[in-house]
């Protein structure tokens, strides 16, 4: 078996460069393949490969003090869902193209995913507040599936969201929206950015739909989560709907 981990943090790198050099260098002596990201607001990656060889990998950002505290999700394959490895140095790990939606010091409110099970078994959040689920994903991910109910959004890209949104905050202004994603990264900026713009009722999942299913499993959500590598898609016990293995 495969160890697949996604992981995301953010803060100010002014050596991404070296960084990037660095984390290719660990991850070629292991045979790691899939995708990093480093971009001067922190690192984004995708990678799958013996369990080993992952963690010296991880261990470049364990070691470095300005990672505390980042968060790795971990699921495993019967075969290697990446072709090859990638590292690129981007202008952000997620393009969102606004400005101020970096959170380095400061983040918009977060929602547990156990908090979160509860409120959509009450259908409200604890104050009595409707509860709306705002998927931040485009058409093709929540094709696979998303939560029961949930509002999505016809975009292809992360950066149409705000404009796609825009007819519809009125109609929120009386709940409690939760946005969510594949990880999380993207309703880091998403849910910072509508936080800041007006919606001070936005929250964001803690970990998105992956956190979610790993200390939660499937409750109100129907479907599958679409990944980003040859594993298409996983189950709410985050194991392959397609494995390159079958």
């Amino acid at each position: 078996m495969l160890l697949n981990v996604a992981a995301y943090h953010f803060t100010p790198l002014d050596d991404a460069d070296a960084l990037a050099a660095t984390l290719r260098t660990a991850a070629e002596a292991g045979d790691v393949r899939g995708t990093i990201l480093v971009a001067p607001e922190g690192v984004n990656l995708f990678l799958a490969g013996d369990e080993t060889a992952i963690d010296a990998v991880l261990a470049v950002l364990h070691d470095d003090a300005r990672f505390a505290g980042l968060d790795v999700k971990r699921s495993w394959s019967c075969a290697q869902p990446f072709g090859r490895l990638k590292v690129k140095r981007k202008p952000e790990i997620i393009t969102f193209r606004r400005d101020g939606t970096t959170p380095f010091d400061r983040r918009a409110p977060a929602v547990d995913p156990p908090t979160l099970a509860r409120w959509i078994a009450q259908g409200t959040d604890d104050d009595g507040r409707r509860l709306v689920l705002l998927d931040t994903r485009n058409r093709e991910e929540f094709d696979y599936g998303t939560f029961g109910g949930a509002m999505t959004l016809p975009i292809d890209n992360f950066t149409d969201l705000p404009a796609a949104l825009a007819p519809h905050r009125d109609e929120l202004a009386d709940a409690t929206v939760v946005s969510f994603c594949t990880g999380g990264i993207r309703c880091e900026k998403a849910a910072l950015w509508l936080h800041d713009d007006g919606m001070q009722n936005v929250l964001q999942l803690d970990g998105g739909i992956l956190g979610y299913f790993e200390q939660v499993g499937g409750f109100g959500y129907d479907g599958h989560c679409f990944v980003f590598d040859g594993r298409v898609a996983l189950d709410p016990q985050l194991k392959p709907v397609v494995d390159a293995a079958a």
